[in-house]
This record gives C-alpha cells, sequence and structure tokens, in this order.
C-alpha cells in the first residue's frame, strides 16, 4: 500500500494528511458557576473527537468535518509517522445518532480523518452540506447527496448565521514544492462564523500558521478560535507538520489577546503527535491563562 492508496477512502482522493462587544469567557456548559448568558446571545462548542466539533448558534447546530467509524476501525496513514498504529485511537464519546443532530454540515476537506466512509454511509442524503469548492462538492454529489453547496470567502447565511470560507495551507511551502504530495495535501478551508448579538468563531481547520490565518484574524477579530494542533508529520518531513502545534497556540494566544483558544485534533488519529496531557503541560509551563486556552476532552462542551 502506498502514501496515495492508504490516504484515500473509498470513492475519492484524501490527503496525508465573539463579537467585540461581548466579553464573556467560555466555560463549561456543566459548570454550575458559569456566568449567565441568555439563549439569544449564547453559541454553545462541543468537542466530538478529532476535528469532528459542534456549534450551535441559537439553536441552529452545525457539524463540522464528520469522522464517525467506531475505534480502530482504518489502519494508520502510511507515508505518515506512527502508521503502524490504527485509527480512531478512541471512541466517540457519543453516540452517532446524537452527533448527527445537526442542522448542516461543513466540510473543510474530504481527507479520510475528516469525512470517512462511516460518515458518507450514515449522514442522511438530504442534509445540506457545505463544502470548500466544486470539485469537493462534486465528490459528495457522487455518493447520493443531494443539498450540497459550496461556501465562498464572501459568505452565504444559514438560518441566520453567516458562514465565511477562509483559506489554509495543509503543509509547509517546502511540501508543496513536491508535486505529488501537493496533490495529496490539496486544498483546505477554514470556517468563519457570524451572527449579530452572538460570539463570533472562527474554525481554523487543517492548516499551518501563515499570513492567511493572520489576515482572518485581523480581519473578523474572532471571540474564539477553534485550532487544530495535533502536530501532524510525515516520515519525509520530520522536522515539519501538516497542521499547527503547541507553539502556535502560544502564537494564537498573543495575537489575540481578547479571543479564547480551542485546541482540537489530538489523541485520535496515528500521525498527530502532540496529546491533550502534553499541550495542558505547556499552557501552564507559558502561564497562559486557562479561560482562554482551552483544551477540551471529547464530549465537552462550552458556551461562548
Amino acid at each position: 500500500m502506498n502514501i496515495a492508496k492508504s490516504l484515500t477512502s473509498t470513492t475519492l482522493l484524501s490527503g496525508v494528511m465573539l463579537l467585540t462587544a461581548c466579553t464573556t469567557f467560555a466555560s463549561p456548559a456543566s459548570n454550575s458557576n458559569a456566568v449567565k448568558q441568555t439563549a439569544t446571545n449564547t453559541v454553545q462548542f462541543q468537542q466530538i473527537r478529532n476535528a469532528t466539533i459542534k456549534l450551535d448558534y441559537d439553536g441552529t447546530t452545525f457539524l463540522v468535518d464528520p469522522m464517525l467509524a467506531a475505534k480502530n476501525a482504518y489502519p494508520g496513514f502510511e507515508g505518515t509517522v506512527n502508521s503502524q498504529i490504527r485509527y480512531p485511537m478512541v471512541d466517540l464519546p457519543i453516540s452517532v445518532e446524537e452527533v448527527l443532530k445537526a442542522d448542516a454540515i461543513i466540510l473543510t476537506h474530504l481527507h479520510a480523518d475528516h469525512w470517512d466512509d462511516a460518515a458518507r454511509n450514515l449522514v442522511p442524503r438530504d442534509m445540506p452540506i457545505f463544502t470548500q469548492d466544486e470539485a469537493d462538492a462534486a465528490i459528495v454529489r457522487k455518493d447520493g447527496f443531494t443539498d450540497v453547496r459550496v461556501l465562498t470567502e464572501q459568505g452565504v447565511v444559514f438560518k441566520g448565521t453567516k458562514i465565511n470560507k477562509t483559506i489554509g495551507q495543509h503543509g509547509t511551502d517546502a511540501m508543496y514544492k513536491v508535486p505529488a504530495l501537493a496533490q495529496l495535501l490539496g486544498k483546505t478551508m477554514g470556517i468563519v462564523f457570524q451572527k449579530p448579538n452572538y460570539k463570533t468563531v472562527y474554525v481554523v481547520g487543517d492548516t499551518i500558521w501563515d499570513k492567511e490565518v493572520e489576515d482572518a484574524l485581523t480581519r473578523y477579530k474572532p471571540d474564539a478560535v477553534i485550532l487544530n494542533t495535533g502536530y501532524a508529520q510525515l516520515t519525509t518531513f520530520v522536522d515539519d507538520s501538516i497542521i499547527m502545534g503547541k507553539d502556535d497556540v502560544y502564537r494564537a494566544y498573543k495575537f489575540s489577546p481578547n479571543a479564547q483558544i480551542v485546541s482540537v485534533h489530538m489523541d485520535t488519529v496515528n500521525h498527530a503527535t502532540l496529546t491533550k496531557a502534553e499541550l495542558r503541560r505547556f499552557i501552564e509551563e507559558k502561564h497562559l491563562d486557562k479561560q482562554r486556552a482551552l483544551v477540551p476532552n471529547d464530549g465537552q462542551t462550552y458556551k461562548f
């Protein structure tokens, strides 16, 4: 099995892989000491597993990057570190039925740890699905999905919430200079969620830190930033990563001093080398405010 085959879902080629007037910090939804907020200005975030998250804007729920398979369903990604380890490394924290209670799905890209065979089989065919471009939309439509839409940088409105596409780069410039690897890594996007009188949330997606990320942080001034920080690595670029890591958490924390930084995409896939435990130690060592630098457990919720 080569790297291309191992990173391909059965029907597609996949890769190796809140507004400033409101300043209330996020707190666990189950915390009785949480600051009280009315339902009309609360955004609820839930970490599901890996990069799979849910965001609820006043009753409209967005499911991002669903990977729904059971533990150990797939062989590790060949061409990446620790490829002998099967993934997902953990089970879902809630039932698939609960995960799929959503009004729309957003796919930042089509790599198998963001849109897997299980999700393609289990998601209702009439579920609204947003993709980063027409190429991804065409692939999703071929699987029988009937309501597939394309996000743009200008944004689209879904049930009162504006969803904006941002640009990501799924690896370093050096990686993208290798044509075969550039094709495998492919394109990816981030997402900015906006609604009047609600917190703005920026889901950065599978990207390294670059000017596009800085531009999005500057333009949208998000109140919450969701970072994929597993520091996933290839065997051919062992000094670099195809997504963010702990240093990027620190960078985001400093770059956006009024935002909360939520770190996900850890402890689930073989090539993600940064663990939640290690990141929490890093946050301690750097003396970051734990009300701003958040590392949720699977299944955990926050309210912004």
